[in-house]
This record gives structure tokens, C-alpha cells and sequence, in this order.
């Protein structure tokens, strides 16, 4: 991490002070105990000067530099939080004429062998939105001396306190949490993270205080120890302060559904605090790790939201480094030793499905040519543990996670591996043609039929799928495995499994972001659409009649008629479920890439209209320039508005079924209705 502290500098003394807190390099990660990666924080840092005679002077943390570990943080951690004693503060510390005679020298390390120092690729975690109570404080039931703060958000960050008129000693306790069990914090699904702050107060007329090296996922704040019973503390006692990676935001999409609208809210919100230096499952219990099955599930609808190229250009090096020697790739990215299984089926293919969706969406090639052979190595060991082509044929160790969370019903993982080995053939035989590897693209083309015909022959009896799932009917179809003659009878299944659940899905984290576009693409936009407007349980909008402001791990998370669900799996920001954004850009409002091209150099508008909608609305900063498709419905007619931007193309598909190829410009279409 580079920073220019060219105006920070001085004539005359200048000092450098630097704080360091565990992070994850020595904190707790997930079960773990402290110190996975490191056993203490350890800084490398180098200051060079250019003078105005052109020469050049260079500093370096060495055996000259000072510590202390008596300063007022007195722990910091990720997942537990921080205790900070505001009386232990150094005044000047960091300033030029410190007398730091007390302190002790530092350690020097020399660099482990094969440690490469890289430029960070991404724009850093940053203080990006502040949020302010919503209601007034209130006490939990039986609590007089503890006082209640609603942000209105599930939020990702911490908590800026504002205190006044303390004594010395003052202890004040801030607690986080997601939800609310009768007027109390729902803390039983943090598990064993104390996501709990401390502050000592020095004791004056105004205190403010901000933890350094924490971060927590929450909506409700708990306060104990603010002194202000029986009067209603102020309403800036707290603010929210919401932490994630600064990312630029792309895309844009609006329909005249106020709880469609809230889902994309919640997706974005998930992404938010999901995406703080590498893509988490959750920010809020004892784990935040960079599950890969869920982050290959969201990346497409994470490329629409904001510009995550860089982010997961950085994350993919990580799986790069966390590959096992056997080619496969760990459930999460960086590895965590408590976890240390392949992550099998739709989470170790994330080694091949974010770097191709990555280089689809952005359109540079680098990521394919750097990571090609992480991905020969991971299709290698597929192969190797895939006999006679079934992947996990005998399943003889760890299966994967299968189709995580369905409703009461599930796929066979043997089923979901094959499929997903078969996926992998089709997108190897593109990247193999991106790179020009004509040898390779013969290969995976000829490797995936093999898969094919092996799926068939293994699922299927005289072309009809026998395991009677959603999920199973889905992958069949999305990834071409049947024969054409036997996908409208798989299809046929599919909808009349819907249909007798009363227009209910009961896919799981594998089934999900795919069932919207597969109902589409054979023709049932509006059994696609009855989905997406279900406010019954389970479906995308019943957590938001329950109040939820982002996505929850769970279906069942919560519900009216059972209240929380398995509080030791279940997170109330997991933007998996959230993939079905890339559907709502892409069918909904109508933008999606061109057939056979990346990075929207060509672009496909074909916007179903759908549902009780009367409109839909989108738009995406893409390489080229901003992208927008709307539709809005009016008495008798249908009119249709789309944008290209400069130095791209586009086919523009109507629900008349009329084509239209156009280049850069502005297009307005109006159907009438017969």
C-alpha cells in the first residue's frame, strides 16, 4: 500500500508513528484460535523523499524503531471487538520530541523465503456512509440502565460514540446485533463472537471514540454504561459507520414494485458488507470467511452493482495461493486451517467461474493468461477423482456442501460435482479460445461431451431426469446436459414442481441463480416473474415483510409462524440468495452481454415485460460507457427506451419478437398492445 505524505512532511523533525492491530493476519478466523497466519502484527514499511537538489532520501523500519504495547487499545480483534482504555492514551506519541526512552526496542524479522511484496490492486476499506438512529433509544425489557439504538440498516462497520460530561473509569459497553428478539439483541447466532466494544472514558466534558481494528455486522446497538436514565440519551450518541472496500458503483436498476426495489437494496447491502478486503459469506458471527461457493454464485450480480474487477482480481490470486498440491481448491479463500476439505461441487468451481465471469463482464484477458494453469490444475484433478466421468462417483471422502440450504429438497452431490464438471469443460473451451490454446479448446470441447453422455447414462432413464428436484432439473437444463429432444420434458418437470408449491421455489444456494434464467429461457418469463413477486414463505420478498434490509443466509432465517431459525447457522446478511440480481438486470430491465464478446462490447437489450409491473429500469457504467434500458406499460401501449455507448454495438430483442441492430446512440421503441 502505497500513500504520497508529501504534505505531511516538515522542515526539521518529522516522525513516523504507526499503530498495528491483529487483523486477520493474527486474529481469530473462524474457530481457529488466534495466530493462524502469524503470531503477532509485524510492519514492513519504507518512506523515500525526493529533495529538491533531485536527490533521494529513504527510510526503513529497522532495528532503530521503538514500540510500545502500553497504549490505550488494549485488544483489538475482527470477530470479538475492541477494548480501549481512553486514561492509557499517549499524548504525542507520534509527534516530533517524543521522548520514548521508556519504550523498547522492536524485533527485526527477516522476510519468509518466497514472500512477494505486491502493489494492492484494490481501492482500500474505507469509511464510506455514516448512519444515524432511526427512532429514539430505548431500553430492553428489564434493562432500566442499557439503552437501545436502530440504525434502520443491517449495516456492516462500527459504531462512533459520543459521550459527554464522564467521569474517569467510566466503562461503557457496546454491544452489536442484527436482530431484535422481543425488544432484546438477537445474539445467539453470533455464535462465539463477542462482537462487543469497551470503552474506559478518560473523563471530560465531550468523548468521542471509534474503534481502530474492528468491524461488526449489525442494525441494533446496545449501550450500558452511559449514565443518562431515566433520560433518553441523544440522538448522536451513536452513528453508524459503514466500512467495505471503495468500490464504484456501475449499475442501477428500479421498477415500480417498492419491494422489488427494497430486494435490489438488500443485494446491494449484503455486497457492501460482504466485500471488505475479500468476498465473505457473512460479517457478522464467528467465521467471515471467503467461502468460494458463494462468492462464485454472486459475482455476476456483484458485476453489475459496482466495478469489482480489481477486488476479484485480487481474490483469485488468492485461490492461486491456496490451491492444494493436488490441484483442488479449499471451501474458502485464503485457506482456513479449521476448514481444510476440498470445497467440491459449485465451491471449489469458483476456481474457473469468477476469473471467466470476471474477464466476461470487464473484458481483459490478463486474468485468464495469469491464472490459466491454476484452472489446468484444478480440471486435472477433476479428471483424476472423476471416474468413468462422474465426479465423486464413490464420494469417498468429502462431498461438498451439495445444494446448501434447499427447501426439503435435495440434489445428489455426485449429481450437482458432474454437472458442474461438465460446466467447466464449456467455459475451459472458451478461456482455452481467448488465449488461442486451439489444442486445449479441442480438449475441454471433447472432455465435456465425455461428461455429457456420462450424466446421461448415470441420471437419466430414456432421457428423464431421476432425481426429482428443482435444483436438478435446473443445472440439467442451464448447462445443456440433455439431449434437445429431452429438455422440454425436464422442463415440464421443473414447472410443475413449481406450480405445486403454489408458485414457490425450494432451490439452495447451487439451484437458485439459475432457475430465473432457465424459466425464461424456455418461455416461462412469467412463472419467472410469479417468483419474483412471491411474498409468501420462501421466496425473495417474505424477508422483507418481515423487515429485512438485507439478504439472509436462510430462507427460514426467520419467520412469522416459527420465529429465528438453526441459530448456529443463520446470518441475516449472506448475500448469496442475492444472485438473483443478475437476472433482474439482465431480463428484467433487458441489459446483458452480447453472444460471443465480453466486456459489453457488443450488448444484448431484451427486456421481458412481466408480472404487476408497470415498469423497469436500469443502467450500467460498463468499459465502454454507460448502458440503460427501461420499459414502461401505459394504456395501450409499451414503450422502450435503450442507450449504447460509444464504439459498441447492440441487438435489441422486443417481446413482439422483433430484432434490431443499432450502434452507439439513443432508441426508443413503442409496441401496442392488440
Amino acid at each position: 500500500m502505497t500513500y504520497d505524505v508529501t504534505s505531511y512532511l516538515q522542515s526539521g523533525e518529522n516522525c513516523i508513528g504507526v499503530i498495528l492491530g491483529d487483523g486477520w493476519y493474527s486474529g481469530h478466523i473462524h474457530s481457529d484460535p488466534r495466530m493462524f497466519y502469524g503470531d503477532r502484527p509485524r510492519l514492513l514499511a519504507q518512506m523515500e523523499i525526493e529533495l529538491e537538489d533531485g536527490s533521494k532520501q529513504v527510510i526503513v523500519s529497522d532495528q532503530t524503531w521503538r514500540f510500545t504495547d502500553k497504549g490505550p487499545i488494549r485488544s483489538s480483534d475482527l470477530i470479538q471487538g475492541e477494548d480501549y482504555d481512553a486514561r492509557m492514551e499517549i499524548p504525542g506519541w507520534d509527534q516530533p520530541g517524543f521522548d520514548d526512552l521508556n519504550w523498547a526496542n522492536v524485533e527485526v524479522w527477516t522476510a519468509p523465503p518466497g514472500l512477494q511484496i505486491v502493489a494492492k490492486c484494490v481501492s482500500p476499506v474505507r469509511r464510506i456512509q455514516e448512519l444515524k438512529p432511526v427512532v429514539p433509544a430505548f431500553n430492553p425489557p428489564g434493562k432500566p440502565n442499557r439503552w437501545n439504538f436502530d440504525l434502520g440498516q443491517n449495516m456492516v462497520g462500527r459504531v462512533r460514540l459520543k459521550l459527554r460530561n464522564t467521569r474517569p473509569g467510566q466503562l461503557i459497553t457496546i454491544r452489536h446485533a442484527e436482530m431484535l428478539d422481543q425488544g432484546k439483541l438477537y445474539v445467539e447466532s453470533l455464535r462465539t463472537a463477542r462482537s462487543t466494544d469497551y470503552y474506559t472514558c478518560r473523563g471530560s466534558e465531550e468523548e468521542i471514540y471509534e474503534p481502530h481494528f474492528t468491524f461488526h455486522g449489525f442494525r441494533y446497538i446496545e449501550i450500558n454504561g452511559l449514565k443518562h436514565a431515566p433520560e433518553v440519551p441523544p440522538a448522536d450518541t451513536v452513528t453508524g459507520i459503514v466500512l467495505h472496500n471503495d468500490l464504484e458503483s456501475t449499475g442501477t436498476f428500479e421498477c415500480s414494485n417498492p419491494m422489488i426495489n427494497q430486494l435490489q437494496s438488500n443485494i446491494r447491502w449484503g455486497q457492501k458488507g460482504n466485500f471488505i478486503e475479500i468476498p465473505t459469506d457473512c460479517p457478522q458471527r464467528d467465521e467471515r470467511l471467503g467461502w468460494t461457493g458463494d462468492a462464485q454464485v454472486f459475482i455476476r450480480t456483484a458485476s453489475f452493482n459496482m466495478n469489482v474487477a480489481p477486488f476479484f482480481t485480487k481474490w483469485i490470486q488468492d485461490i492461486v495461493d491456496a490451491q492444494f498440491e493436488s490441484g483442488g481448491i479449499p471451501s474458502t479463500v485464503p485457506f482456513c486451517v479449521s476448514i481444510p476439505k476440498e470445497g467440491g461441487p459449485a465451491w471449489s468451481d469458483a476456481a474457473i467461474i469468477c476469473p471467466w465471469t470476471i474477464w466476461k463482464c470487464f473484458g481483459d484477458t490478463r486474468i485468464l493468461e495469469k491464472h490459466y494453469p491454476m484452472m489446468v490444475r484444478f480440471m486435472d484433478y477433476l479428471e483424476r477423482i472423476s471416474p468413468g466421468f462422474i465426479r465423486l462417483h464413490e464420494i469417498p471422502q468429502f462431498g461438498g456442501y451439495g445444494d446448501w440450504l434447499n427447501i426439503d429438497s435435495p440434489t445428489p452431490k455426485d449429481y450437482i460435482g458432474t454437472a458442474f464438471f461438465a460446466y467447466d469443460c464449456q467455459l475451459m473451451s472458451q478461456i482455452a479460445s481467448a488465449l488461442g490454446k486451439s489444442q486445449d479448446v479441442s480438449k475441454y470441447t471433447r472432455l465435456g461431451q465425455q461428461i455429457k453422455q456420462a450424466f446421461r447414462e448415470r441420471f437419466t432413464s430414456k432421457g428423464i431426469i431421476q432425481t426429482p428436484s428443482q435444483t436438478a432439473y435446473v443445472l440439467a437444463l442451464h448447462f445443456d446436459l440433455l439431449e434437445e429432444k429431452d429438455r422440454p420434458q425436464a422442463f415440464e418437470s421443473l414447472v410443475q414442481d413449481i406450480e405445486s408449491r403454489n408458485n414457490h421455489l425450494s432451490t439452495g444456494f447451487v439451484g437458485t441463480p439459475y432457475l430465473n434464467h432457465v424459466l425464461t429461457r424456455f418461455g416461462r418469463a412469467d412463472l419467472a416473474f410469479a417468483l419474483l413477486e412471491q411474498k409468501t414463505y420462501p421466496s425473495w420478498l417474505y424477508p422483507i415483510t418481515q423487515g429485512a434490509t438485507t439478504m439472509w443466509e436462510r430462507w427460514n432465517a426467520y419467520t412469522h409462524e416459527h420465529g429465528f431459525g438453526d441459530a448456529s447457522m443463520n446470518s441475516y446478511n449472506h448475500y448469496a440468495y442475492g444472485a438473483v440480481g443478475d437476472w433482474m438486470y439482465a431480463a428484467v430491465a433487458g441489459i446483458d452481454l452480447g453472444s460471443g464478446f465480453c466486456g459489453f462490447k457488443r450488448i444484448d437489450f431484451r427486456p421481458h415485460v412481466g408480472g404487476h409491473l408497470t415498469f423497469a429500469r436500469a443502467s450500467l457504467e460498463s468499459p465502454y460507457g454507460r448502458i440503460e434500458s427501461a420499459w414502461e406499460r401505459e394504456k395501450d401501449k409499451i414503450k422502450f427506451d435503450f442507450r449504447v455507448p460509444p464504439n459498441t454495438r447492440a441487438t435489441i430483442y422486443l417481446p413482439d419478437g422483433s430484432t434490431h441492430e443499432v450502434g452507439s446512440g439513443k432508441y426508443e421503441f413503442v409496441l401496442f398492445n392488440n
